[in-house]
């Protein structure tokens, strides 16, 4: 499912999100809330240089409904929570 452009150590945590619903680390989380601040401030060297391509494939790839703010988010925990 998940496109192998997407950095290696990016996808496990990614797919589960997408699929299950499972919160990915904190870095991956402000990604996914659309948080700029926080995505920089928890980004390690290599994280900051992947950000662009990272938020490309959401942007393209990734289901609109899982990612964007942190409501968006609350929202799709809870609708794979009961699915």
């Amino acid at each position: 499912m998940i496109a192998s452009h997407l950095p290696e150590r990016f996808r496990e945590s990614i797919e589960r999100w997408i699929l299950e619903g499972i919160p990915p680390g904190r870095f991956l989380e402000a990604v996914l809330a659309n948080d700029l601040k926080e995505s920089f401030a928890r980004a390690d060297d290599v994280s900051v240089v992947e950000l662009p391509g990272l938020v490309s494939w959401l942007y393209n790839h990734a289901p609109m409904n899982c990612w964007g703010s942190r409501e968006i988010m609350d929202s799709w925990r809870e609708m794979k929570r009961t699915s």
